[in-house]
Formats: structure tokens, C-alpha cells, sequence
């Protein structure tokens, strides 16, 4: 595994694979081309380690110049192909072929047939060391190619990924994490936030509590924490939009976690949409929602008890913890309903050793991989 910039990558093609995919792309040009001189047009910047193997690879009478477009910023495509270094000049008719590093959708492609087509060549073919046929768009024939690949993002042997990673010897494939996005739901004593920090360490998950992001932000004076402060120091709810603000920066704070759990939030059917939308945004979403079940009896036990260390005075009245378990289903309906719609609420028995409870959340998720 290495990494650029922001992103990791794992090893896909070995030096090996590459320079055979190059003999094979030669190979097969030198079959149509040896008792010619074609010009070999190199397309940079990605191309440059490609054309300079398949040089020493192909045995026979040749030239060779380039041309310089780009389209690509960061991981994807613009969508807009700029020529930055024009045709070579005298290629009127003689035999064209084009190197491309690598085809994927065929924009880049497209811009280079336009330019060829305007000139009087005797013809042109296509050349790529690697094709992406997933999602070739083009409507052009790809003469030659060494390895037709998934669409993955790679670097490495000319490819880049924000101008850097173009001369390592091996092609690197993006590391796609497995992410796991957890709401998790569970009443007063239920144990949620002992099986939260497990779930946390186990997996590489950032436990977004909501009421922990609130008091972050008001104590530290944010322009969303004084938003939500003018709110609450009226008396009215925060607006949804201002609490889904204050967690996307969670989110993005913790570019290195596995995925998130959300605790406190989602707490109505709006504010599981909402949630929805911005995990999309992000190519994410919510793999499950795992509500803690323990039968109140033995909760009210259980709060009475910690009432006793912790001091709080709703850990010590009966009346209070039963309104609070009122209240608690009453939130939690909606939201449920919304989950279990898509299929992804899970009810996970929150009685026994915390050992116990631990396995039980564990085979939840393991099943979601």
C-alpha cells in the first residue's frame, strides 16, 4: 500500500505484467506495420513511459512525436479535453498510430481523432496500453490494446493522480474502502455508548455523538454552534439543516475513518432523508441501524444503579426514567419504520455480559460485508 497525496493505493500490475502488455501491443502493430515506417504519436503527459517501452519493443522502422491534451483533474474526467501540444508536422500521407496510456470513456480519444481527421494522412490507428470497456463511450475502434481493465482509478507508469505517482515501475489501483455507516439506537442504560467505543476501535469508525457536536461547537464559539446557541436560547429546536451542517464537518474532519457512527441522530424520518442525501453526496450511505433491546424492568435496575455513582438526579427517579423510555419510542418510531423500509433496521437483544452483547452487534456487521 502507498500513498499520494490524500489517497491510498494497492498494487494491481507488476513491473512483469506491464512490459508483457507492452511486447503484446508491439507484437501486434509490427505485424500490420514492419514493412513501413509509421509515425508513432505519443499522447502526453501519461503516455510517455509507454511509448518509450514499446520503442525498445518494436524491431522495426519507425518515428515518433507527441501530442499533449488533458481532461483529467484529481480522479475523474472534466469532461473538457484541451489541446495543449499540436500534431507533428509532414505526416501527410503516411500511417498514424496513436498511443494512448490508457481509454476510458474516449473523450480524450474523441479530441484526438478531430485532429487527425483534418489532416491528409494515409490513416491512423489506435494504440492503448490499457482500455477501460465499462465505460467506453467512444465510437471509434481501439486498434491495439495490452489489458482491458475494470474501472478502477490507477497510477503509476506515466498514469497520475494530482501530477504525482507517474514514475513508479508498477501500476497501483485506488483503495476503495469498505465503508461502514452505523446509526445506533438503544434507550437510557441499553449500553450503547460502552458498545459504541468497541465498535469504534474494532472497525475504524468515528462515533458521531450529536449532543457531544453540539456542546463542541457552542463551547468553542463555531458560526454553527452560535447559530444553534440562538436557537436554543429562545426555546425552539434547532433547525435539521443546521444539526446535518454541523455533522457533514464531522464527517469530513475524519477523512481517515472506515465509516461513522451516527448516535443521537437520526431522530425523525426528515432527519433520516436528510442523512440519506448527504451520505449519497458523499458516495456513501447508511449500511445499518442497530437498536439495542432490553426490556425496561431490567433497564430501570440498571439506571437506579448507575444513579447511585454517577449522581444523576434521572438515574434516580422511577417516574423519570419511564418518561424518558416514553419519549424514546415515540422519536425512535418514525425513524425505524423509515429504516426498516429500506431494510436495513436491525434489533440486536441488549441483555447479557457486555461480551455477549459485543458478538451480537459483531455478527450484525460482519453480515453486512
Amino acid at each position: 500500500m502507498i500513498q499520494i497525496h490524500d489517497k491510498f493505493f494497492k498494487r494491481y500490475l507488476s513491473e512483469l505484467e506491464i512490459q508483457q502488455a507492452v511486447k503484446s501491443v508491439a507484437d501486434k502493430i509490427a505485424a500490420d506495420y514492419k514493412d513501413e515506417t509509421p509515425i508513432f504519436v505519443g499522447v502526453l503527459n501519461g503516455s510517455f513511459m509507454f511509448v518509450s517501452d514499446l520503442m525498445k519493443a518494436y524491431q522495426h522502422p519507425c518515428e515518433v512525436s507527441f501530442v499533449r491534451l488533458s481532461s483529467y483533474q484529481g480522479l475523474t474526467s472534466t469532461g473538457i479535453v484541451e489541446t495543449l501540444l499540436d500534431v507533428p508536422e509532414n505526416i501527410e500521407g503516411r500511417s498514424i498510430i496513436i498511443l494512448e496510456d490508457i481509454i476510458d470513456t474516449g473523450r480524450t480519444l474523441q479530441k484526438l481523432v478531430h485532429l487527425f481527421s483534418k489532416t491528409n494522412v494515409k490513416e491512423f490507428k489506435i494504440a492503448s496500453l490499457f482500455y477501460k470497456p465499462d465505460v467506453y463511450k467512444g465510437e471509434y475502434a481501439i486498434d491495439y490494446f495490452g489489458l482491458a481493465i475494470p474501472d478502477n482509478f490507477i497510477v503509476g507508469y506515466g498514469l497520475d493522480y494530482k501530477e504525482q505517482g507517474r514514475n513508479l515501475r508498477e501500476i497501483y489501483q485506488l483503495n476503495q474502502k469498505h465503508m461502514i455507516n452505523l446509526v445506533l439506537f438503544g434507550k437510557p442504560g441499553a449500553g450503547k455508548g460502552t458498545q459504541a467505543e468497541f465498535l469504534k476501535e474494532k472497525y475504524n469508525l468515528k462515533h458521531i455523538s450529536t449532543g457531544d457536536v453540539f456542546r463542541y461547537n457552542i463551547k468553542n464559539g463555531t458560526a454553527l454552534g452560535t447559530l444553534a446557541k440562538s436557537y436554543m436560547d429562545k426555546g425552539d429546536l434547532v433547525p435539521d439543516e443546521v444539526t446535518i451542517k454541523m455533522l457533514m464537518e464531522e464527517v469530513e474532519k475524519n477523512p481517515e475513518a472506515d465509516g461513522f457512527i451516527f448516535d443521537g441522530f437520526p431522530r425523525t424520518a426528515a432527519q433520516a432523508e436528510a442523512l440519506d442525501n448527504f451520505l449519497e453526496s458523499k458516495d456513501m450511505g447508511i449500511n445499518a441501524t442497530i437498536a439495542l433491546e432490553a426490556n425496561d424492568e431490567i433497564l430501570i435496575e440498571r439506571l437506579l444503579e448507575r444513579g447511585k455513582i454517577s449522581g444523576r438526579i434521572d438515574d434516580q427517579d422511577v417516574a423519570k426514567i419511564r418518561n424518558r423510555f416514553d419519549e424514546y419510542n415515540q422519536k425512535t418510531t418514525p425513524v425505524k419504520e423509515f429504516y426498516e423500509a429500506q431494510g436495513k433496521f436491525h434489533s440486536v437483544n441488549g441483555i447479557g455480559s457486555i461480551t455477549e452483547i459485543t458478538e451480537r452487534l459483531t455478527k450484525v456487521i460482519e453480515g453486512l460485508k
